[in-house]
């Protein structure tokens, strides 16, 4: 997996392509940049007109599986490079507790 590559050139079959890390990758992230990248990934399961909030439900208020819910976890853990165990997702209901969870991963880095 890649983790960093700043400003770093590959080469691939005589090809060049600058590589730049992310903001999230160089330092410390805000909560905001948390909530808006869970919202993006959640935003296809939003039912109706009704915003995705901190408080919303993931699996309730939301039309999501327990599939897709796996796999917008795993997006999230490796675009902010944390791993959440299994026993901790089993205890996530809100976006809230999901950012929350996301933020105390990355301050044990």
């Amino acid at each position: 997996m890649l983790r960093e590559a700043t400003n770093s050139i590959v080469e691939n079959d005589d090809m060049n392509d600058t590589l730049v890390s992310s903001p999230v990758e160089r330092g410390s992230i805000s909560r905001a940049e948390v909530m808006g990248e869970i919202c993006h990934h959640l935003a296809p399961f939003q039912i109706g007109e009704k915003p995705i909030a901190g408080s919303t439900v993931i699996t309730k208020d939301l039309a999501i599986d327990s599939l897709a819910v796996m796999d917008m976890v795993m997006e999230i853990e490796d675009r902010f490079d944390v791993s959440i165990p299994m026993n901790v997702v089993a205890e996530i209901y809100t976006v809230d507790e999901l950012a929350d969870t996301v933020l105390k991963l990355r301050a044990r880095r």
